[in-house]
């Protein structure tokens, strides 16, 4: 999340908005490009023009997993940012074949627009085995229908970053203790709890549901920082990106159902930010954990 919504009049949303989750699914959808192992995807549209970072990582893991052996889902993912994407241009992904070993598949994904990469991911692929099961519990918080949601917080605004957030999302997205979308937290502190869940049923497709879950971490992984440090979407002259990005899938998830995401964020210096993350299912399993490096500038 890089732009920050201006609070205004408590108006409808201007005009109607398409199905988020129709939208969702298009985007992810990547279609087979020029050449072997090339696919072509097209961009969520987005205020500021900016390519949505989640949004390219969930498509060039799905690019990824078709290449691989049936039975294998990705566990875990390594990427890079490289270039801010344009939402007018489509995105081109081009697969690398790393090695099919007996129950692992490594692959290497670029994600280019006009011949200029804007990504670079590894992701790694597993069949399904038995092994050693251990999880941690879950935090105790209050449940998702008690928690004020994005759309409680921002719905009424008529402010294309507020509409995109809320509208336009496929996401429901529930903060425990409050956002930070309009203003600080009531006392800086490192840590940030947020219940969230697609708007609609997702397809019983487990690799489509791992990339939705990288495509909706992404508008939170940075939350924590700016939370520690006493700041809000709103802050003046505020900047933030996403640089680097790593996932592990411990089990299966369905993002059409509650997940808890529990954050942290361990350190901030040089103009970076580091945001860890634990996903818990509403049963309290430990789904997945996540780690990003932003860059989070404010004027001097």
């Amino acid at each position: 999340m890089t732009d920050a919504a201006t609070p205004g009049a408590p108006t409808a949303p201007a005009s109607p908005t398409p199905d988020p989750i129709a939208a969702l699914l298009a985007v992810l959808d990547v279609a087979p490009g020029a050449g072997p192992d090339a696919f072509t995807a097209h961009n969520l549209p987005k205020p500021g023009g900016r390519v949505f970072g989640g949004q390219v990582v969930a498509q060039a893991l799905v690019a990824a997993g078709r290449t691989v052996p049936g039975g294998r889902l990705p566990h875990s993912l390594h990427g890079y940012f490289l270039r801010a994407g344009d939402v007018a241009t489509p995105v081109e992904l081009g697969v690398e074949r790393l090695r099919d070993g007996r129950s692992f598949s490594a692959r290497r994904v670029h994600a280019a627009q006009d011949g200029e990469a804007i990504l670079s991911m590894i992701a790694s692929f597993q069949e399904d085995q038995e092994g050693v099961d251990l999880t941690e519990p879950a935090p105790e918080v209050p449940e998702p229908e008690d928690v004020e949601s994005a759309m409680d917080r921002m719905g009424h605004l008529d402010h294309p970053v507020a509409r995109f957030w809320t509208h336009e999302s496929a996401f429901d997205v529930r903060h425990v203790g409050g956002s930070i979308y309009l203003g600080p937290a009531p006392a800086p502190e490192g840590r940030q709890r947020v219940w969230m869940r697609a708007k609609g049923a997702l397809p019983d497709d487990q690799l489509l549901h791992r990339a939705v879950l990288a495509f909706a971490c992404d508008q939170i992984m940075l939350e924590p920082v700016l939370r520690r440090a006493g700041l809000s979407w709103l802050t003046p002259g505020l900047s933030v990106a996403s640089l680097d990005h790593a996932m592990w899938w411990h089990r299966d998830v369905r993002v059409d159902d509650w997940l808890l995401f529990d954050q942290t964020s361990p350190s901030a210096q040089g103009g970076r930010g580091l945001g860890a993350t634990r996903v818990f299912d509403r049963a309290g399993t430990l789904v997945a954990s996540i780690a990003q490096e932003g860059m989070v500038r404010i004027p001097a």
